[in-house]
């Protein structure tokens, strides 16, 4: 069943030598080296900061029950909108599954005792946590209110908010991600396991690669666009500010050049993730691996070229928007490519239903809505059309934030018993995973119709005809809450009284399951040998029954 043969057996020695006995102060963390250990440093930061980005967005919501609001003046709720945009998507969601299960598996995954520069991998988290943080507190303290795009007019000339320190904060994090991305690069080119071919890589791996090459390429040009707002708010030149001669068109190219390709900073590490959960629960070599490859790549190269499809109605000419939405269409090929390449996988499977496939199901589901409402977006007329409406809202909160957290909550429960060695609630944790969905589809689906239907994003009042669209949405947002904390008990719950998961609890492939649970701190005892090509489920008929460690009673079943 497995698909690297290696040349060692885990012992109870290597147990007992995990990476969670390597000294348990808090000053041992902080200045661990240990990749494992700097990728659960990452998990508690962020999901700090998804609370607390939530947080607002529920205080948002709360506001929108009324079509005249009834708790917040306007200018607090451009700042609680604001908070919500910045943290989730640059404290959350780019370095979500990178800085996290990237960091944590990717080594494992290719046979590595370590990432190529450990010290700069700490200095990313301290980089991150540094610049986050002061976003943070600068947003909670006194706010922004320009939204997380950092728009001009509103951010040169207009906002009287604290646009320079919170712009300086995500400035640092930028680095943090560009570090990270020359770590995973180098330790994908330089540590990979003797037999680890390219086309031996498996579809985490090759996502986590193609990922960083767009955050070291990209992230730059973010951080210019920054540095250039911070520039002109403090010293007056006139770079985009149109009233003294600046252009702010020239922000929106510079901001969207980045964030565009930050889009698949996002969705990439997440195609990744469920293209191995999808193989271990239909216990299916990935269909088509060479065109997923192929399709990766792809997506990363020409994602840095459809940056104004954004821009349709911001005074481009028409032939730039023909060009533009063409390559937008163009960029949806590898995407569908991947779509249909695991509706195949998963076809004739022998499916199993466990929480992991659970959550990798809807993002199967929620990425191909927000795909198929990207194709609209692309279309020049429909976009025009839509623009600024809450149909391009709930079209990016389904792709971005439906797909990448359900991805992200997939990783997180499938690989769970491999970073704590227990096992979790399999019933808590299935039920947690449909409710995410169902909040999630009751959330953005009325947004989708109000915004077909004219109502303008981030407005603070609106018509009392939409206001029914706005309660069921709300609705769906309180249930999403509830789903987003289920995992935190009984998860929590599983770290203290969870049952031992074994060294490969889903009889998964994979060099990372073929180490102890948790795993020695430098990953393994004796340097793998690859001899074969990844997925390899050829033993299908086995019984699930037969994978390690059958439940006891009233406990969850992890299988």
């Amino acid at each position: 069943m497995s698909e690297m043969t290696l040349q060692y057996a885990p012992t109870e020695e290597s147990v007992a030598t995990s990476y969670l006995d390597e000294g348990h102060t808090v000053l041992s963390w902080l200045l661990t080296t240990d990749h494992k250990r700097i990728a659960i440093l990452y998990a508690l930061s962020i999901t700090a900061f998804f609370f607390i980005g939530g947080v607002a967005i529920g205080l948002v919501r709360l506001e929108l029950i009324s079509p005249t609001g009834w708790f917040m003046t306007s200018d607090e709720y451009n700042r609680a909108f604001t908070i919500h945009g910045i943290i989730m998507v640059w404290f959350f969601l780019v370095p979500s599954i990178p800085a996290t299960m990237g960091n944590f598996v990717l080594p494992m995954m290719i046979g590595a005792p370590d990432v190529a520069f450990p010290r700069l991998n700490l200095l990313s988290w301290y980089l991150y946590l540094i610049g986050a943080s002061f976003t943070v507190y600068v947003l909670l303290s006194g706010g922004v209110d320009t939204g997380w795009t950092f728009y001009p007019p509103f951010s040169s000339t207009y906002s009287h908010s604290s646009v320079v320190p919170a712009a300086i904060g995500v400035f640092v994090v930028g680095f943090s991600s560009i570090a990270t991305g020359v770590n995973f690069m180098a330790t994908v080119h330089l540590l990979r396991a003797p037999g680890m071919t390219w086309f031996r890589l498996p579809l985490f791996a090759w996502s986590m690669y193609v990922v960083s090459m767009v955050m070291v390429l990209a992230t730059p040009v973010l951080a210019m666009s920054l540095l250039l707002i911070c520039a002109e708010r403090l010293f007056g030149l006139p770079i985009f500010d149109a009233s003294v001669g600046g252009d702010p068109v020239l922000f929106q190219h510079l901001f969207w050049f980045y964030s565009h390709p930050a889009v698949y900073i996002m969705i990439l590490p997440a195609m990744g993730v469920v293209s191995e959960v999808f193989a271990c629960f239909a216990r299916r070599r990935v269909f088509g691996y060479a065109f997923m490859v192929y399709a990766l790549l792809t997506i990363g190269v020409v994602g840095f070229m459809v940056w104004g499809h954004h821009m349709f109605v911001a005074g481009q000419s028409p032939l730039a928007n023909l060009i533009f939405s063409f390559l937008s269409f163009i960029v949806a090929v590898p995407s569908a490519i991947k779509v249909f390449n695991w509706t195949a996988t998963l076809y004739r499977g022998q499916i199993g239903f466990e929480a992991p496939m659970l959550y990798a199901l809807g993002f199967l589901g929620l990425f191909t809505i927000g795909g198929l409402t990207g194709l609209f977006l692309a279309s020049v007329p429909i976009d025009i059309a839509a623009t600024d409406s809450y149909f391009v809202v709930a079209h990016f909160h389904t792709i971005m934030v439906g797909g990448t957290v359900s991805a992200f909550m997939a990783g997180i429960h499938y690989w769970w018993p491999k970073v704590t060695g227990r096992r979790y609630h399999e019933f808590a944790a299935q039920l947690a995973a449909i409710a995410m969905f169902l909040g999630f589809n009751l959330t953005f689906i009325p947004q989708f119709i109000m915004g077909w239907l004219g109502m303008p994003r981030r407005y603070h009042f609106y018509p009392d005809v939409f206001q029914i669209w706005h309660v069921l949405s709300s609705g769906g947002a309180a249930m999403l809450a509830v789903a987003y904390l289920m995992p935190l008990g009984y998860l929590g719950w599983s770290l203290f009284n969870g049952d031992r998961a074994g060294d490969n609890p889903w009889g998964a492939t994979g060099l990372e399951w073929q180490t102890p649970s948790p795993p020695p701190k430098r990953n393994f005892l004796r340097p793998p040998q690859v001899t074969s090509a990844p997925y390899q489920y050829h033993d299908i008929g086995r019984a699930r029954e037969e994978v390690e460690q059958a439940p006891v009673e009233g406990r969850g079943d992890a299988r």
